[in-house]
């Protein structure tokens, strides 16, 4: 009983190190050894809605998520080995359901959905691109009090579907 006993410890301590040991990249950039340096350029907003932050918002959330998920330095001007730009070109938001009210009163929004589009533009000399990506938050009540969190839940999106174009795709 003894023996088994031990032995039953040993295995359980080998597998805890077993798995210890291991390590688990949910990071699955894949870019060439050879680039090692990106400009991202200030994406302006040209929507016909115009929110004075998000442009500075967009562009940093976006540098930050190539920062904290890749080597890759950002640098200005035209000695980066790739380029991103574009434009925040469109800002909006809408009714997607509605709901009624009382006699002669009109009806209201029972949720709104926030939509964002950006156009991007990649440049580096094995894989380009210049295309459209669109996010959508759906939301009840006052757009006011939480559009600064609808923003960034967006910019998330955006920015995770412009990374995954540009680095998962080689």
């Amino acid at each position: 009983m003894t023996k088994k006993l031990f032995l039953s410890t040993v295995m359980l301590g080998a597998v805890i190190c077993l798995f210890n040991s291991c390590s688990v990249s949910l990071i699955s950039a894949t870019i060439p050894p050879e680039l090692k340096t990106i400009n991202i350029q200030y994406f302006e907003n040209t929507a016909p809605l115009v929110i004075n932050t998000l442009s500075q918002d967009f562009t940093e959330a976006l540098k930050n998520r190539i920062r904290t998920q890749t080597n890759l330095s950002i640098v200005r001007g035209g000695e980066a080995d790739a380029m991103m730009s574009g434009a925040i070109t469109g800002y909006s938001y809408a009714p997607i359901s509605v709901q009624a009210t009382n006699n002669n009163t009109a009806p209201i929004a029972g949720a709104s959905r926030l939509t964002i589009t950006v156009s991007v533009k990649f440049t580096y000399k094995k894989l380009s691109f210049d295309e459209s990506f669109t996010k959508s938050k759906d939301f009840t009540g006052d757009i006011s009090s939480q559009e600064q969190q609808l923003i960034q839940d967006i910019n998330k999106q955006l920015t995770d579907d412009i990374f995954n174009k540009a680095f998962n795709n080689w």
